[in-house]
Protein backbone atom coordinates (compact mmCIF):
# COMPACT_ATOMS: atom_id res chain seq x y z
CA UNK A 1 0.00 0.00 0.00
CA UNK A 2 1.16 3.16 -1.15
CA UNK A 3 0.58 6.13 1.67
CA UNK A 4 0.44 9.93 0.81
CA UNK A 5 -0.96 12.77 2.85
CA UNK A 6 -0.86 16.19 0.76
CA UNK A 7 -1.13 19.27 2.88
CA UNK A 8 -2.87 17.90 5.75
CA UNK A 9 -3.72 19.84 8.24
CA UNK A 10 -5.12 19.82 12.25
CA UNK A 11 -6.40 22.46 13.82
CA UNK A 12 -7.37 22.24 17.83
CA UNK A 13 -9.12 25.63 18.40
CA UNK A 14 -6.18 28.04 17.45
CA UNK A 15 -3.80 25.56 17.99
CA UNK A 16 -2.69 24.16 14.42
CA UNK A 17 -1.58 20.97 15.46
CA UNK A 18 -0.39 19.72 11.91
CA UNK A 19 0.65 22.03 9.40
CA UNK A 20 -0.16 21.32 5.69
CA UNK A 21 2.15 18.16 5.97
CA UNK A 22 2.95 16.67 2.49
CA UNK A 23 4.58 12.86 3.03
CA UNK A 24 5.13 10.03 0.65
CA UNK A 25 5.09 6.41 2.27
CA UNK A 26 6.30 4.16 -1.18
CA UNK A 27 4.72 0.44 -0.68
CA UNK A 28 6.78 -1.98 0.82
CA UNK A 29 8.90 0.13 2.65
CA UNK A 30 9.45 0.92 6.83
CA UNK A 31 9.12 4.81 7.20
CA UNK A 32 10.23 6.30 10.02
CA UNK A 33 8.13 9.22 11.64
CA UNK A 34 10.80 11.76 13.53
CA UNK A 35 10.35 14.67 15.65
CA UNK A 36 9.77 16.07 19.27
CA UNK A 37 6.75 15.80 21.54
CA UNK A 38 4.50 18.00 20.27
CA UNK A 39 5.64 17.99 16.67
CA UNK A 40 2.73 16.80 15.10
CA UNK A 41 4.02 12.81 14.89
CA UNK A 42 0.67 11.32 16.86
CA UNK A 43 -1.88 13.99 15.42
CA UNK A 44 -0.81 12.82 11.52
CA UNK A 45 -0.84 9.24 12.44
CA UNK A 46 -4.40 9.29 14.27
CA UNK A 47 -5.74 11.39 10.91
CA UNK A 48 -4.86 8.32 9.23
CA UNK A 49 -6.16 5.99 10.92
CA UNK A 50 -9.35 7.76 11.21
CA UNK A 51 -8.95 8.67 15.02
CA UNK A 52 -9.02 12.22 14.44
CA UNK A 53 -10.42 14.31 11.53
CA UNK A 54 -8.28 16.61 9.53
CA UNK A 55 -8.82 20.24 9.11
CA UNK A 56 -7.22 20.34 5.84
CA UNK A 57 -5.44 18.75 3.03
CA UNK A 58 -5.97 14.72 1.69
CA UNK A 59 -5.08 11.03 2.65
CA UNK A 60 -4.63 9.46 -0.80
CA UNK A 61 -4.39 5.21 -0.33
CA UNK A 62 -2.71 4.00 -3.72
CA UNK A 63 -3.27 6.90 -5.28
CA UNK A 64 -7.09 7.29 -4.61
CA UNK A 65 -7.90 10.10 -2.26
CA UNK A 66 -10.53 8.57 0.89
CA UNK A 67 -12.06 10.55 3.82
CA UNK A 68 -11.30 8.34 6.66
CA UNK A 69 -14.12 8.98 9.14
CA UNK A 70 -13.35 6.40 11.65
CA UNK A 71 -11.50 3.62 12.49
CA UNK A 72 -13.57 1.12 10.99
CA UNK A 73 -13.37 2.87 7.42
CA UNK A 74 -9.34 2.64 8.07
CA UNK A 75 -9.74 -0.84 9.00
CA UNK A 76 -11.69 -1.55 5.37
CA UNK A 77 -9.14 -0.27 3.64
CA UNK A 78 -6.52 -2.35 5.71
CA UNK A 79 -4.92 0.26 7.81
CA UNK A 80 -4.04 -1.07 11.65
CA UNK A 81 -2.51 0.76 14.63
CA UNK A 82 -0.38 -0.55 17.38
CA UNK A 83 -0.27 1.85 20.35
CA UNK A 84 1.92 3.09 22.78
CA UNK A 85 0.58 2.04 25.45
CA UNK A 86 -1.78 -1.45 25.35
CA UNK A 87 -5.16 -2.11 24.39
CA UNK A 88 -5.39 -5.62 25.46
CA UNK A 89 -8.45 -6.76 27.29
CA UNK A 90 -7.27 -8.30 30.83
CA UNK A 91 -10.08 -10.87 31.37
CA UNK A 92 -9.22 -12.50 28.14
CA UNK A 93 -6.14 -14.83 27.02
CA UNK A 94 -3.92 -14.96 24.15
CA UNK A 95 -6.48 -16.44 21.99
CA UNK A 96 -9.46 -14.58 22.79
CA UNK A 97 -7.66 -11.31 22.59
CA UNK A 98 -6.73 -12.28 18.95
CA UNK A 99 -10.30 -13.28 17.62
CA UNK A 100 -11.27 -10.01 19.66
CA UNK A 101 -9.10 -8.29 17.14
CA UNK A 102 -10.70 -9.21 14.19
CA UNK A 103 -14.07 -7.35 15.30
CA UNK A 104 -16.25 -10.09 13.50
CA UNK A 105 -17.03 -12.67 15.69
CA UNK A 106 -19.40 -15.61 15.09
CA UNK A 107 -22.73 -15.98 17.70
CA UNK A 108 -21.07 -19.83 18.07
CA UNK A 109 -16.92 -20.62 17.78
CA UNK A 110 -15.62 -23.20 16.89
CA UNK A 111 -12.89 -23.41 19.39
CA UNK A 112 -10.72 -26.69 17.27
CA UNK A 113 -10.57 -24.82 14.71
CA UNK A 114 -10.16 -21.41 15.74
CA UNK A 115 -6.99 -22.76 17.56
CA UNK A 116 -5.60 -24.64 15.16
CA UNK A 117 -5.73 -21.27 12.78
CA UNK A 118 -4.58 -19.31 15.17
CA UNK A 119 -1.28 -21.88 15.91
CA UNK A 120 -0.37 -21.68 12.45
CA UNK A 121 -0.67 -18.27 12.50
CA UNK A 122 1.90 -17.85 14.90
CA UNK A 123 3.97 -20.18 12.98
CA UNK A 124 4.39 -17.39 10.51
CA UNK A 125 6.17 -15.16 13.04
CA UNK A 126 8.66 -15.42 15.40
CA UNK A 127 6.63 -14.75 18.32
CA UNK A 128 6.13 -17.67 20.70
CA UNK A 129 2.24 -16.84 23.29
CA UNK A 130 0.90 -19.36 25.32
CA UNK A 131 -3.03 -19.06 23.63
CA UNK A 132 -4.66 -20.25 27.11
CA UNK A 133 -2.36 -17.30 29.02
CA UNK A 134 -4.19 -13.80 30.03
CA UNK A 135 -2.38 -10.72 29.51
CA UNK A 136 -1.90 -10.72 33.34
CA UNK A 137 -0.15 -13.54 33.43
CA UNK A 138 2.60 -11.84 30.30
CA UNK A 139 5.78 -9.87 30.81
CA UNK A 140 5.55 -6.27 29.29
CA UNK A 141 7.87 -7.34 26.14
CA UNK A 142 5.12 -9.99 25.71
CA UNK A 143 2.08 -7.90 25.88
CA UNK A 144 3.96 -5.49 23.27
CA UNK A 145 4.28 -8.53 21.18
CA UNK A 146 0.42 -9.62 21.61
CA UNK A 147 -0.44 -6.07 19.98
CA UNK A 148 1.60 -6.46 17.23
CA UNK A 149 0.28 -9.75 16.65
CA UNK A 150 -3.20 -8.43 16.94
CA UNK A 151 -2.69 -6.26 14.00
CA UNK A 152 -0.82 -8.86 11.87
CA UNK A 153 -3.34 -11.36 12.32
CA UNK A 154 -5.46 -8.76 10.61
CA UNK A 155 -2.61 -8.64 7.62
CA UNK A 156 -3.37 -5.19 7.30
CA UNK A 157 -1.79 -3.17 4.45
CA UNK A 158 -0.47 -0.24 6.03
CA UNK A 159 0.51 -0.82 9.45
CA UNK A 160 1.59 1.92 11.41
CA UNK A 161 3.31 1.30 14.73
CA UNK A 162 3.33 4.05 17.93
CA UNK A 163 6.81 3.64 19.85
CA UNK A 164 6.51 0.06 19.56
CA UNK A 165 10.22 -1.12 21.73
CA UNK A 166 9.63 1.22 24.58
CA UNK A 167 8.99 -2.22 26.94
CA UNK A 168 11.39 -4.43 25.08
CA UNK A 169 14.61 -5.93 25.59
CA UNK A 170 17.58 -4.91 23.02
CA UNK A 171 16.92 -8.74 21.60
CA UNK A 172 13.23 -7.92 21.64
CA UNK A 173 13.17 -5.40 19.69
CA UNK A 174 15.50 -6.08 17.03
CA UNK A 175 13.29 -9.51 16.97
CA UNK A 176 9.95 -7.26 16.58
CA UNK A 177 11.80 -4.65 13.91
CA UNK A 178 13.51 -7.08 12.00
CA UNK A 179 10.27 -9.34 11.74
CA UNK A 180 7.78 -6.08 9.99
CA UNK A 181 11.18 -4.70 8.26
CA UNK A 182 10.61 -8.50 6.73
CA UNK A 183 6.82 -8.41 6.00
CA UNK A 184 7.58 -4.95 4.46
CA UNK A 185 10.77 -5.70 2.21
CA UNK A 186 8.25 -9.03 1.15
CA UNK A 187 5.46 -6.73 0.26
CA UNK A 188 3.24 -8.33 2.59
CA UNK A 189 2.34 -4.34 3.93
CA UNK A 190 3.85 -1.09 4.52
CA UNK A 191 4.94 -0.07 7.74
CA UNK A 192 4.68 3.69 9.00
CA UNK A 193 6.85 3.69 12.64
CA UNK A 194 6.84 6.82 15.02
CA UNK A 195 10.31 6.04 16.85
CA UNK A 196 12.60 8.63 19.13
CA UNK A 197 15.81 6.11 18.66
CA UNK A 198 17.88 7.00 16.00
CA UNK A 199 19.37 3.30 15.86
CA UNK A 200 16.11 2.10 15.49
CA UNK A 201 15.67 4.27 12.47
CA UNK A 202 19.28 3.71 10.96
CA UNK A 203 18.83 0.17 11.25
CA UNK A 204 15.14 -0.50 10.31
CA UNK A 205 13.83 1.96 8.38
CA UNK A 206 14.29 2.52 4.49
CA UNK A 207 13.30 6.65 4.54
CA UNK A 208 12.05 9.08 7.07
CA UNK A 209 10.72 11.84 7.61
CA UNK A 210 10.86 14.73 10.68
CA UNK A 211 8.15 16.69 11.52
CA UNK A 212 9.01 20.00 14.00
CA UNK A 213 6.22 22.39 15.15
CA UNK A 214 3.65 20.75 13.42
CA UNK A 215 5.47 20.93 9.53
CA UNK A 216 7.84 18.48 7.60
CA UNK A 217 11.14 20.00 7.49
CA UNK A 218 12.92 16.45 5.92
CA UNK A 219 12.20 13.64 3.79
CA UNK A 220 14.83 11.69 2.83
CA UNK A 221 16.44 7.99 2.13
CA UNK A 222 17.91 6.90 5.75
CA UNK A 223 20.96 5.77 3.40
CA UNK A 224 21.36 9.44 2.71
CA UNK A 225 21.20 11.20 6.24
CA UNK A 226 22.91 10.77 9.84
CA UNK A 227 21.81 10.87 13.50
CA UNK A 228 23.42 13.96 13.45
CA UNK A 229 21.47 15.54 10.41
CA UNK A 230 18.08 14.21 11.47
CA UNK A 231 18.60 16.01 14.95
CA UNK A 232 19.00 19.17 13.68
CA UNK A 233 16.17 18.80 11.82
CA UNK A 234 14.34 18.06 14.75
CA UNK A 235 15.47 20.61 16.74
CA UNK A 236 16.45 23.32 13.87
CA UNK A 237 19.84 23.81 15.35
CA UNK A 238 23.43 23.75 13.73
CA UNK A 239 25.20 22.30 16.47
CA UNK A 240 27.08 18.75 16.51
CA UNK A 241 24.18 17.19 18.79
CA UNK A 242 25.93 13.51 18.27
CA UNK A 243 28.69 14.54 20.48
CA UNK A 244 28.94 12.50 23.82
CA UNK A 245 30.44 12.88 27.47
CA UNK A 246 34.01 15.11 26.76
CA UNK A 247 36.79 12.88 27.45
CA UNK A 248 37.71 15.32 30.17
CA UNK A 249 34.39 14.60 31.98
CA UNK A 250 34.77 10.79 31.54
CA UNK A 251 38.37 11.26 33.11
CA UNK A 252 37.62 13.22 35.81
CA UNK A 253 34.33 11.06 36.72
CA UNK A 254 36.77 8.13 36.48
CA UNK A 255 39.46 10.17 38.74
CA UNK A 256 37.22 11.07 41.48
CA UNK A 257 36.22 7.49 41.34
CA UNK A 258 39.58 6.13 42.23
CA UNK A 259 40.47 8.37 44.65
CA UNK A 260 37.36 7.08 46.30
CA UNK A 261 38.25 3.66 46.51
CA UNK A 262 39.55 3.61 49.54
CA UNK A 263 36.54 5.71 50.81
CA UNK A 264 33.02 5.01 52.05
CA UNK A 265 30.61 4.86 49.04
CA UNK A 266 28.46 7.99 48.51
CA UNK A 267 25.48 5.44 48.73
CA UNK A 268 25.43 1.78 49.86
CA UNK A 269 22.48 -0.53 50.10
CA UNK A 270 22.72 -3.68 51.36
CA UNK A 271 20.55 -6.88 51.79
CA UNK A 272 17.37 -4.49 50.88
CA UNK A 273 14.35 -5.99 51.05
CA UNK A 274 11.25 -4.28 49.88
CA UNK A 275 7.41 -5.63 49.42
CA UNK A 276 5.63 -4.95 46.79
CA UNK A 277 1.87 -3.71 46.15
CA UNK A 278 0.42 -7.24 46.24
CA UNK A 279 1.75 -8.05 49.47
CA UNK A 280 4.61 -10.30 47.30
CA UNK A 281 8.33 -9.22 47.66
CA UNK A 282 9.51 -7.26 44.81
CA UNK A 283 12.83 -6.48 46.17
CA UNK A 284 14.94 -9.70 47.09
CA UNK A 285 17.88 -8.52 49.33
CA UNK A 286 19.89 -6.07 47.02
CA UNK A 287 23.16 -5.05 47.57
CA UNK A 288 24.95 -1.94 45.88
CA UNK A 289 27.11 1.00 46.29
CA UNK A 290 27.90 4.34 44.35
CA UNK A 291 30.65 6.27 44.69
CA UNK A 292 31.58 9.99 43.92
CA UNK A 293 31.63 10.96 40.85
CA UNK A 294 30.10 7.65 39.45
CA UNK A 295 27.01 7.20 37.54
CA UNK A 296 25.77 3.78 37.91
CA UNK A 297 23.06 2.58 35.70
CA UNK A 298 19.98 0.32 36.61
CA UNK A 299 18.88 -1.45 33.47
CA UNK A 300 16.11 -3.88 33.70
CA UNK A 301 12.31 -4.38 32.02
CA UNK A 302 9.42 -2.61 33.89
CA UNK A 303 8.12 -4.50 36.95
CA UNK A 304 11.46 -6.38 38.09
CA UNK A 305 11.46 -4.28 41.08
CA UNK A 306 13.03 -1.21 40.04
CA UNK A 307 10.18 1.17 41.17
CA UNK A 308 9.43 -0.92 44.52
CA UNK A 309 13.79 -0.16 44.92
CA UNK A 310 13.52 3.48 44.35
CA UNK A 311 10.27 4.48 46.32
CA UNK A 312 12.12 2.63 49.32
CA UNK A 313 15.21 4.85 48.74
CA UNK A 314 13.97 7.93 48.76
CA UNK A 315 11.02 7.26 51.22
CA UNK A 316 8.07 6.48 49.23
CA UNK A 317 7.75 2.71 50.61
CA UNK A 318 8.67 1.22 53.94
CA UNK A 319 11.98 -1.10 53.63
CA UNK A 320 11.14 -4.72 55.21
CA UNK A 321 14.77 -5.20 55.80
CA UNK A 322 17.80 -3.91 55.01
CA UNK A 323 20.32 -1.18 55.49
CA UNK A 324 21.02 2.06 53.53
CA UNK A 325 24.11 4.67 54.53
CA UNK A 326 25.12 7.80 52.66
CA UNK A 327 28.84 8.61 53.56
CA UNK A 328 28.86 5.75 56.07
CA UNK A 329 25.59 6.84 57.90
CA UNK A 330 22.51 5.31 58.16
CA UNK A 331 19.56 6.95 55.94
CA UNK A 332 15.97 6.36 56.58
CA UNK A 333 15.08 8.68 53.98
CA UNK A 334 13.78 11.56 56.40
CA UNK A 335 13.23 15.14 55.05
CA UNK A 336 16.34 16.30 58.05
CA UNK A 337 18.40 13.37 56.68
CA UNK A 338 18.03 14.49 52.69
CA UNK A 339 18.68 18.18 53.87
CA UNK A 340 21.59 17.34 55.82
CA UNK A 341 23.27 14.57 53.82
CA UNK A 342 23.04 16.10 50.51
CA UNK A 343 20.25 14.25 48.72
CA UNK A 344 18.01 14.89 46.09
CA UNK A 345 15.90 12.71 43.44
CA UNK A 346 14.23 12.93 40.52
CA UNK A 347 11.31 10.72 40.50
CA UNK A 348 9.30 9.52 37.28
CA UNK A 349 6.74 11.18 36.41
CA UNK A 350 7.61 14.23 38.32
CA UNK A 351 4.06 15.67 38.30
CA UNK A 352 2.66 13.15 40.42
CA UNK A 353 4.85 11.86 41.97
CA UNK A 354 7.43 15.35 43.00
CA UNK A 355 5.18 18.55 42.75
CA UNK A 356 1.52 19.50 43.60
CA UNK A 357 -0.31 20.29 40.49
CA UNK A 358 -2.71 22.99 42.40
CA UNK A 359 -0.09 24.81 43.82
CA UNK A 360 2.16 27.43 42.20
CA UNK A 361 5.57 26.89 40.41
CA UNK A 362 7.28 29.17 42.99
CA UNK A 363 5.42 27.12 46.46
CA UNK A 364 6.82 23.81 44.26
CA UNK A 365 10.33 25.06 43.79
CA UNK A 366 10.13 25.56 47.38
CA UNK A 367 9.09 22.60 48.87
CA UNK A 368 12.55 21.41 49.79
CA UNK A 369 13.22 23.96 51.82
CA UNK A 370 10.12 26.52 52.75
CA UNK A 371 11.07 26.20 56.72
CA UNK A 372 14.76 27.05 55.92
CA UNK A 373 16.62 30.91 55.94
CA UNK A 374 16.07 32.86 53.73
CA UNK A 375 13.23 31.22 52.82
CA UNK A 376 11.80 31.35 56.52
CA UNK A 377 12.88 33.90 58.96
CA UNK A 378 11.94 33.20 62.57
CA UNK A 379 9.29 31.22 62.02
CA UNK A 380 7.29 33.16 59.64
CA UNK A 381 7.58 32.29 55.84
CA UNK A 382 8.83 34.67 53.49
CA UNK A 383 6.53 33.70 50.27
CA UNK A 384 8.78 37.09 48.18
CA UNK A 385 11.58 35.45 48.81
CA UNK A 386 10.03 32.28 47.71
CA UNK A 387 8.72 34.40 44.12
CA UNK A 388 12.34 35.83 43.83
CA UNK A 389 14.60 32.66 43.80
CA UNK A 390 12.04 30.62 41.37
CA UNK A 391 11.89 33.75 39.40
CA UNK A 392 15.81 33.76 38.66
CA UNK A 393 15.27 29.54 38.85
CA UNK A 394 12.67 30.15 35.91
CA UNK A 395 15.19 32.17 33.74
CA UNK A 396 17.88 30.08 34.07
CA UNK A 397 16.20 26.75 33.45
CA UNK A 398 14.30 28.22 30.43
CA UNK A 399 10.77 27.11 32.38
CA UNK A 400 8.56 28.18 29.55
CA UNK A 401 4.95 29.33 32.16
CA UNK A 402 3.07 32.31 32.64
CA UNK A 403 4.88 33.33 35.86
CA UNK A 404 5.89 31.91 38.97
CA UNK A 405 2.59 32.04 40.23
CA UNK A 406 0.99 29.72 37.50
CA UNK A 407 -0.30 26.35 38.95
CA UNK A 408 2.38 23.74 37.98
CA UNK A 409 0.12 21.42 36.80
CA UNK A 410 0.02 24.01 33.61
CA UNK A 411 2.82 23.54 32.58
CA UNK A 412 3.96 20.94 30.01
CA UNK A 413 5.69 17.83 31.38
CA UNK A 414 9.08 18.95 30.04
CA UNK A 415 8.64 22.01 31.97
CA UNK A 416 7.36 20.57 34.84
CA UNK A 417 10.68 18.52 35.01
CA UNK A 418 13.15 21.56 34.13
CA UNK A 419 11.05 23.21 37.60
CA UNK A 420 11.74 20.25 39.19
CA UNK A 421 15.81 20.36 38.01
CA UNK A 422 16.08 23.57 39.72
CA UNK A 423 14.93 22.54 43.00
CA UNK A 424 16.45 19.42 42.91
CA UNK A 425 19.75 20.61 41.84
CA UNK A 426 20.21 23.42 43.48
CA UNK A 427 23.50 23.51 45.89
CA UNK A 428 25.49 20.92 46.76
CA UNK A 429 24.75 17.08 46.23
CA UNK A 430 26.51 14.20 47.57
CA UNK A 431 23.72 11.80 45.66
CA UNK A 432 21.02 11.89 43.79
CA UNK A 433 18.33 9.18 42.93
CA UNK A 434 17.01 9.64 39.06
CA UNK A 435 14.48 7.54 38.11
CA UNK A 436 13.47 7.33 34.17
CA UNK A 437 14.01 11.24 34.33
CA UNK A 438 13.13 11.90 30.89
CA UNK A 439 10.17 9.47 29.89
CA UNK A 440 7.94 10.99 27.85
CA UNK A 441 9.65 14.23 27.22
CA UNK A 442 10.90 16.05 23.84
CA UNK A 443 14.56 15.63 22.48
CA UNK A 444 15.54 19.48 23.44
CA UNK A 445 14.06 18.54 27.51
CA UNK A 446 15.90 15.07 27.40
CA UNK A 447 19.40 16.87 26.36
CA UNK A 448 19.05 19.13 29.20
CA UNK A 449 18.20 16.43 31.69
CA UNK A 450 20.87 14.58 30.18
CA UNK A 451 23.18 17.16 30.27
CA UNK A 452 22.42 18.32 34.05
CA UNK A 453 22.37 15.01 35.56
CA UNK A 454 26.30 14.52 34.23
CA UNK A 455 27.32 17.76 35.79
CA UNK A 456 26.39 16.32 38.83
CA UNK A 457 28.33 13.50 38.29
CA UNK A 458 31.25 15.95 37.33
CA UNK A 459 31.38 18.27 40.13
CA UNK A 460 31.87 14.97 42.54
CA UNK A 461 28.10 13.60 43.07
CA UNK A 462 26.78 10.07 42.84
CA UNK A 463 23.90 9.34 40.93
CA UNK A 464 21.96 6.35 40.57
CA UNK A 465 20.03 6.03 37.25
CA UNK A 466 17.43 3.76 37.17
CA UNK A 467 15.63 3.60 33.26
CA UNK A 468 14.47 1.70 31.12
CA UNK A 469 15.94 2.91 27.97
CA UNK A 470 19.31 1.25 27.75
CA UNK A 471 20.15 3.42 24.97
CA UNK A 472 20.36 6.51 28.07
CA UNK A 473 21.94 4.28 30.17
CA UNK A 474 25.10 3.53 27.79
CA UNK A 475 25.19 6.80 27.00
CA UNK A 476 25.33 8.11 30.66
CA UNK A 477 26.73 5.24 32.91
CA UNK A 478 29.67 4.52 34.13
CA UNK A 479 29.15 1.68 35.67
CA UNK A 480 25.81 -0.50 34.96
CA UNK A 481 24.02 -3.20 36.56
CA UNK A 482 20.97 -5.09 35.37
CA UNK A 483 18.29 -6.07 37.41
CA UNK A 484 15.44 -8.62 37.04
CA UNK A 485 13.17 -10.12 39.44
CA UNK A 486 13.72 -8.10 42.00
CA UNK A 487 17.91 -8.85 41.93
CA UNK A 488 21.16 -7.34 40.76
CA UNK A 489 21.45 -10.68 38.60
CA UNK A 490 24.75 -9.01 36.57
CA UNK A 491 27.54 -6.01 36.61
CA UNK A 492 29.54 -4.56 33.98
CA UNK A 493 31.40 -1.28 33.23
CA UNK A 494 29.86 0.85 30.66
CA UNK A 495 32.48 0.86 28.73
CA UNK A 496 32.73 -3.26 28.05
CA UNK A 497 28.94 -3.19 27.86
CA UNK A 498 27.22 -5.68 25.33
CA UNK A 499 23.99 -4.60 24.37
CA UNK A 500 22.88 -8.32 23.68
CA UNK A 501 24.32 -9.33 27.15
CA UNK A 502 22.40 -6.86 29.27
CA UNK A 503 19.57 -7.36 26.96
CA UNK A 504 19.67 -11.35 27.57
CA UNK A 505 19.75 -10.37 31.22
CA UNK A 506 17.11 -8.62 31.49
CA UNK A 507 14.70 -10.70 29.73
CA UNK A 508 16.00 -13.33 32.52
CA UNK A 509 18.41 -15.74 30.39
CA UNK A 510 21.83 -14.88 31.74
CA UNK A 511 24.90 -14.98 29.65
CA UNK A 512 24.25 -15.81 25.71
Amino acid sequence: MALDTYALTKRFGSFTAMDQVTMQVKPGTVHALLGENGAGKSTLVKCVAGFQKPDGGSILIDGREHSIANPVVARALGIGMVYQHFTLAPGMTVAENLLLAAGRIPAVIDWTATRAALTDFLATTPFSLNLDACPGELAAGEKQKLELLKQLYLKPRLLILDEPTSVLTPQEADEVLGHVRELAHNGQCTVLIITHKFREVMAYADSVTVLRKGQAVQHSAVADTSPTLLARAMMGETADLESKVPTAHVNTAQAAINSGANESPALQVQKLQVMGDRGARAVHGIDLQVRAGEILGIAGIAGNGQRELVQALVGQRPRESGQVQVAGQAYGASRQENHRMKVRSLPEEPLRNACVADMSVSQNMALRDFDQPPLSRGGWLQSAAWRSRARQWIADYGIKTQGEDAPIGSLSGGNVQRAVLARELAGSIRVLIAANPVFGLDFAAVREVHSRIRQVRDDGGAVLLVSEDLDELLELADRLVVMSEGRIVFETSAASANRQELGAHMGGHGTL
